[in-house]
């Protein structure tokens, strides 16, 4: 048995073919869809990028306990659990979260891994003067991670130099070399189509719009304040990128093809989370609660064991469930801490793994998914307090906890996940800027585009109970409760 895990960053469900994108030029999702199992109610878990990875590794919640950082000691990660039981593991991503502080742990649970440079702010190469910029929009100009992406850019001008290009050819190349050979599983993850939306030219033309305004494939992370036209730009520049993912999607799907793995190769085509381009008046995902645009995401499973493809599923599934079903999919028992649900009889039949799925970032809402109702629990007071991490690796994104943030720690009792083992208990910052939004519940069904939030105090009731229900089956710890006034 083998397994492909085909991994996309930022990838928004809405705008694919087969979950009604229809403006977008995608011919190998729409293929895809007609090869796989396609679920339409997919949730993230933990947000963003390393948190949702924690998930792929762990099968449980990773935002309740910790923001961003690394494997834990005490974790069970999926790709660690193949190599050590004789499934051989490997990743080849552009991901350059991978090789910061807050990442570090992640590559080296695989067999083999291969590391691709170049996108976003990657400290990739090194130019001491400041490279020319254009006019841009929303973006400081000599911004650091601003500074560095130009200065990479000057390196990425044909196609082939793209990073997406190259880690594609190279999990395409693990494919050829090892199709004769049994037991493996590889993850293909690139950053695309993230911003900034920097694609080749022939991406781009397949959009065609007058434009001519500063320079804008870089959305902030805030409040909607450009133009109409500026709006509608970076959409076509994130559509570019979405259709250069789609072509090389349809490279893995003719090498499946070819070389006949259909008959035993698992596939599955999922993202970490989705984006905001204008929806809701904002940009890009964090900042705002997670409306669906960002936590309802696309999700294609083939499992060659039950041979079933063209067909949706409506079971409610998470991120979560990934690590189970691929260590099910290899015959490994799975460990009694992950959380997630193995979705070998969801894909056969569309067996229901839970009544509920639970979402979000650290600090931020708390938010719960029943599929047809959708609940976000903001904190109830401005400081947004109490909070903490727990933690043996004190990591953010880009670096070390501060030596102010460890003047105040203690020794946490262990949770049951934690195997026996006392975590530090580090206090986290507020966020008060969640407060503001205040609570929210749409009925997703009638207002799919979460437009207007209903005032139904027996729904709520029943939301506040899931939502519970699911914190202390992952052990939230009792100040969580507090802060959201539960």
């Amino acid at each position: 048995m083998r397994a492909i895990m085909l991994m996309f960053d930022t990838l928004n469900r809405h705008m694919l073919p087969p979950y009604g994108g229809d403006w977008i030029h995608a011919p190998n999702f729409a293929r895809l869809a007609e090869k796989t199992v396609v679920f339409d109610q997919a949730y993230v878990g933990s947000m963003p990028c390393m948190p949702a990875r924690r998930e792929i590794h762990t099968g449980r919640y990773n935002f309740l306990h910790r923001s961003w950082g690394p494997i834990e000691p005490f974790d069970d990660s999926m790709p660690e659990l193949l190599k050590k039981n004789g499934v051989y593991s490997h990743l080849v991503t552009d991901h350059q979260h991978y090789w910061e502080d807050g990442g570090g742990t992640y590559h080296t649970r695989y067999s083999s891994y291969e590391l691709i440079r170049g996108q976003e702010g990657d400290s990739w190469k090194g130019e001491v003067a400041d490279p020319q910029i254009p006019e841009m929009i929303a973006t400081k100009q000599l911004d650091p991670w601003t500074r560095q992406d130009w200065v990479n850019r000057k390196y990425i001008r044909e196609e082939k130099d793209f990073p997406q290009a190259q880690t594609m050819e190279k999990g395409l190349e693990f494919i050829r070399t090892n199709h004769m050979e049994d037991q493996w599983f590889v993850q293909i993850e690139t950053f695309d189509p993230h911003e900034p939306f920097y694609a080749p030219q022939k991406y781009r033309d397949l959009y065609p719009h007058q434009y001519e305004g500063k320079h804008f494939d870089w959305p902030p992370y805030g409040k909607v304040k450009e133009t109409k036209e500026e709006i509608e730009h970076v959409r076509f520049e994130y559509a570019a990128l979405l259709s250069m993912c789609d072509h090389y999607l349809g490279k893995v799907l003719d090498t499946m093809d070819e070389l006949d793995l259909w008959k035993d190769t698992m596939l599955i085509v999922n993202t970490d989370h989705g984006y905001l381009l204008g929806e809701h008046d904002w940009w890009a995902k964090v900042i705002m609660p997670f409306y669906n645009e960002i936590a309802h995401m696309p999700l294609f499973i083939w499992d060659p064991r039950s041979g079933k493809c063209n067909e949706r599923r409506n079971s409610l599934v998470q991120t979560i469930d990934l690590a189970p079903t691929l260590l099910e999919f290899f015959g490994l028992d799975i460990p009694v801490d992950m959380q997630g649900k193995v979705l070998k009889e969801t894909i056969a039949s569309d067996h229901r793994v839970r009544e509920a799925a639970l979402y979000g970032v650290h600090g931020a809402h708390v938010n719960v998914t029943d599929g047809r109702y959708v609940y976000m629990r903001a904190p109830v007071s401005k400081d947004n307090t109490p909070l903490y991490h727990y933690t043996l690796m004190p990591t953010h994104m880009r670096s070390r906890f501060s030596l102010k943030e460890l003047q105040e720690i203690s020794l946490q009792e262990p949770f049951s996940f934690t195997k026996g083992i006392q975590t530090l208990k580090i206090k986290a910052a507020g966020y008060s800027h969640f407060h503001s939004f205040g609570t929210l519940l749409f009925d997703v069904n009638e207002d799919p585009f979460q437009q207007h939030p209903i005032q139904d105090q027996n729904v709520e009731t029943n939301m506040i109970g899931m939502l519970k229900q699911l914190m202390e089956a992952n052990e939230a710890p009792l100040e969580q409760y507090v802060r959201l006034g539960l």
